[in-house]
């Protein structure tokens, strides 16, 4: 069973910046895509960013463009993703997740979540 291992959320004000990080473990694809999903109080999860196994590859929604950077870790089991300029409409408990691809909509392994808490 795939193992994702959250970590860097916190409380920050507004125009600050975090840096989440997830570590995965008992992929059992030789490659595979990683990203980050939020979820708000009392709305559903939605895309944040994924990167492709290469690192190469990667996607933001609009909301993030400009703002987040998700890159990979010397190992390729690991994500990061840097935010800046954080809004308090960041705020929600960010999952990683894995897929077999960068394709948003093929993760299909989850980890526990990271709270962030951008304050006005």
């Amino acid at each position: 069973q795939v193992q994702l291992v959250e970590s860097g959320g916190g409380l920050v004000q507004a125009g600050g910046s975090l840096r989440l990080s997830c570590a995965a473990s008992r992929v059992t694809f030789t490659s595979y895509g990683m990203g980050w999903f939020r979820q708000a109080p009392g709305k559903e999860r939605e895309f944040v960013a994924t990167i492709s196994w290469s690192g190469r590859g990667t996607y933001y929604a609009d909301s993030v463009k400009g703002r987040f950077t998700i890159f990979k870790g010397n190992a390729k089991n690991t994500v990061y993703l840097q935010m800046n300029s954080l809004k308090p409409e960041d705020t929600g408990v960010y999952y990683c997740a894995v897929g077999r691809s960068a394709n948003p909509g093929g993760m299909d392994s989850w980890g526990k979540g990271t709270l962030v808490t951008v304050s006005s």
